[in-house]
Formats: structure tokens, C-alpha cells, sequence
């Protein structure tokens, strides 16, 4: 008779550990959420649909959602490119590449925020160049989808980096001898073995992007209707010490956010569901 030793756990049991995990979620996560809700309920529905479905509030809303968004997609394009270039390719100053990657990490948004308007006005280095084609970057929506841009890129990078180490370039030679061009050994090889990766980096740009405050509050001016993002918007309120006009915002910024997320989370799921497949 073989007798068969259970081996000893890291962490502790599976319901000690779950527990924490409640706790420690509930307590830094759902606790504030909750009071989120509940501050923004106590107005009533009607105070709280005009609240929100103000002309102003809608503005920041589309602006913040809109820009978010194209930032990821230009942020997943360029992403993509430089994550490829780092992993399949050898280069004098990759290590440099490499670790400026991680810049946007490492700098406080507000500096962000400031470099970006110096460079991006109109006496800036590139924001002078783009003045005589009729381009305004700073203080334009513009210029805030160039601030979300930058500080959502490393997440895209990050994220495919390790799918595409793990990427045999022995499948894309085959692809080659099978006679594939280029485009369809990228679409049909590579782009499927990444995808679920891509989109993760997508999401985390995005929700980055939402909820970016410091970066942006420089290069967009602040203008009511044009330039004003939500958080912005919410934290003009909590000055005026409108705290529930605040929460209601930041609660139907919440949903919308999370209604995107797991929409987004489900293709993932989906793409890595068919990838495992094939």
C-alpha cells in the first residue's frame, strides 16, 4: 500500500485565506463603493438625474469616455509595435528604450501634466510646429487624449511583453515556408496567439485613463463644455463643498466604467476560450 503525503501549502488553509481575501477586499474595495452609492442615493431621483444629466456633466462625461478611448486604441497600435521591438529585436539603446517604457510609473502625474503643456503650447517645441497647420494641442481635447495616451502606454507594453516571449518565432517561419505573406502570418498567427493579452493591456489603459487626474488638469485648460473631464468635475465640486453632487457624478462614472469593463472582460475571455482551442 503507497501511502501519499499531502504537501504542505504556502499560505495558509483555502477558508483562512479566502476569508482575508473578503475582508482585505471588502475593507479597501466594496467599503468605499458602498458609501459611494449610498451618499449619492441620499438626494433623490430627481435631484439626482438633473445632477447628472446636466449639459456640463454630460460634456465631461463624453470628453473623459471618448478621449480614454482613444488613447487605449492608440495606445494597443503603438503598444503592440513596441512591445514586438523590444522582445524580437536587438538594437543599440534597447535597455534605455526599455526602462523609458516605465517613465509615466515613475513620474508624478502633475509633472507629467507640465512637461506635456510646455512641450505641446504654442511656444512649446511641437506644439510650434503644429500651430501654422492649424493644430492646438494644449488646452484642446487634443491635448488631453495626448496626456491619456502617455500614461496608458505602459500598461499595453507591459502586458505583451511576456505573450510574446512566450511566442515560438519557430511558428511564424512555418507560416512563411507554408508560403504566408507577411500580413497573414500577422493576422492569423501572431495576432491570435496575443489577442487576450492585447485586450487586458487595452483595459488597464482605459481604466487608467478614466480616472487620470494630475496629467490632464495642466494640458486641458479646465474649460466648462470643451476641456473639462470628469474628474476634474468632481473634484470642482468637492471644493464647493457639494459633496453629494460629487459622489452622484463619480457614481454614474462608476457604472459606465464597470458596464465597459466587464464587456471588455468577456471578449478577453472569449478570445483566450478560442485561442486554447485552436
Amino acid at each position: 500500500m503507497k501511502i501519499r503525503f499531502k504537501q504542505p501549502s504556502v499560505l495558509p488553509g483555502f477558508g483562512l485565506t479566502f476569508g482575508f481575501t473578503l475582508f482585505y477586499l471588502g475593507l479597501i474595495v466594496l467599503l468605499p463603493l458602498a458609501a459611494l452609492f449610498w451618499t449619492s442615493a441620499g438626494m433623490g431621483w430627481s435631484d439626482f438625474y438633473s445632477t447628472v444629466s446636466s449639459p456640463r456633466v454630460v460634456a465631461a462625461y463624453r470628453l473623459s469616455f471618448g478621449a480614454a478611448a482613444v488613447a487605449a486604441c492608440v495606445n494597443a497600435v503603438f503598444g503592440f509595435i513596441v512591445a514586438w521591438s523590444l522582445v524580437r529585436y536587438s538594437f543599440p539603446g534597447r535597455r534605455i528604450v526599455d526602462a523609458m517604457v516605465d517613465l509615466p510609473f515613475a513620474l508624478p502625474t502633475a509633472v507629467s501634466g507640465i512637461a506635456l503643456t510646455t512641450i505641446y503650447s504654442r511656444n512649446g517645441w511641437i506644439g510650434r510646429l503644429l500651430e501654422p497647420l492649424g493644430i492646438q494641442a494644449a488646452f484642446s481635447p487634443l491635448g488631453v487624449t495626448i496626456a491619456l495616451t502617455f500614461i496608458g502606454l505602459p500598461f499595453v507594453v507591459r502586458t505583451l511583453q511576456p505573450a510574446f516571449e512566450d511566442l515560438d518565432a519557430e511558428t511564424e517561419e512555418a507560416a512563411a515556408s507554408l508560403g504566408a505573406s507577411r500580413w497573414q502570418t500577422l493576422r492569423r498567427v501572431i495576432l491570435p496567439a496575443v489577442l487576450p493579452s492585447l485586450l487586458t493591456g487595452f483595459a488597464l489603459a482605459f481604466a487608467r485613463a478614466l480616472g487620470e487626474y494630475g496629467s490632464v488638469v495642466f494640458i486641458s485648460g479646465n474649460m466648462p463644455m470643451r476641456t473639462e473631464i470628469a474628474p476634474l468635475l468632481i473634484v470642482s465640486r468637492l471644493e464647493q463643498y457639494d459633496t453629494v453632487g460629487a459622489t452622484a457624478i463619480a457614481a454614474v462614472m462608476l457604472t459606465i466604467s464597470f458596464v465597459i469593463l466587464l464587456a471588455i472582460n468577456l471578449i478577453q475571455w472569449r478570445a483566450s476560450k478560442q485561442s486554447r482551442i485552436a
